[in-house]
């Protein structure tokens, strides 16, 4: 099994369980793109959702067998919640309440329901995809120009 099937293992398992838990969650950053077809390598399990699901989430994570990893320090992030996780080999961060720090200032990039934008199937689970628009927002205030101009380059070939 390659590391990307493994992480889509991964994702599909939690997938299961937090959809069973009717956590609201959806994926974000490469996994998203690669959900939209705009990249093929993706290296973790990028999650967003709610603070009110995150102590859920933590339980849940536990039971699949989920161990917390150390949290590199950030001048970047100043989320609410975010725990990096590894199960199965695959890591996964999550992120709720997400604040970006650009020019100084700190910029709300909370998860928003109304924000999830389509899904994609993987096996039998539904997976939740953030909306494309606001991660090339969130990527723009991270300074990741290749990320922000992969989007663009996908955009354009769609509307082209």
């Amino acid at each position: 099994m390659t590391d990307q099937e493994n992480l889509l293992a991964v994702l599909e398992k939690i997938a299961h369980t937090f959809n069973a838990a009717e956590i609201h969650w959806a994926v974000g950053a490469s996994m998203l793109l690669y959900f939209h077809g705009i990249t093929d390598v993706f290296h973790d399990i990028d999650l967003m959702m709610d603070t009110k699901d995150t102590a859920e989430s933590e339980t849940l994570l536990k039971e699949l067998g989920a161990v917390k990893m150390p949290i590199p320090a950030s001048d970047i992030f100043k989320n609410q919640y975010f725990a990096k996780w590894k199960l199965d080999g695959a890591c996964i961060d999550v992120m709720a309440g997400m604040i970006i720090v650009y020019h100084g200032k700190e910029e709300n990039c909370f998860f928003n329901e109304e924000d999830i934008n389509g899904s994609a199937r993987l096996g039998k689970e539904i997976i939740p995809l953030y909306s494309l628009q606001k991660w090339r927002y969130f990527y723009d205030l991270m300074g990741r120009d290749v990320k922000v101009r992969m989007i663009d380059d996908a955009n354009s070939m769609i509307h082209d």
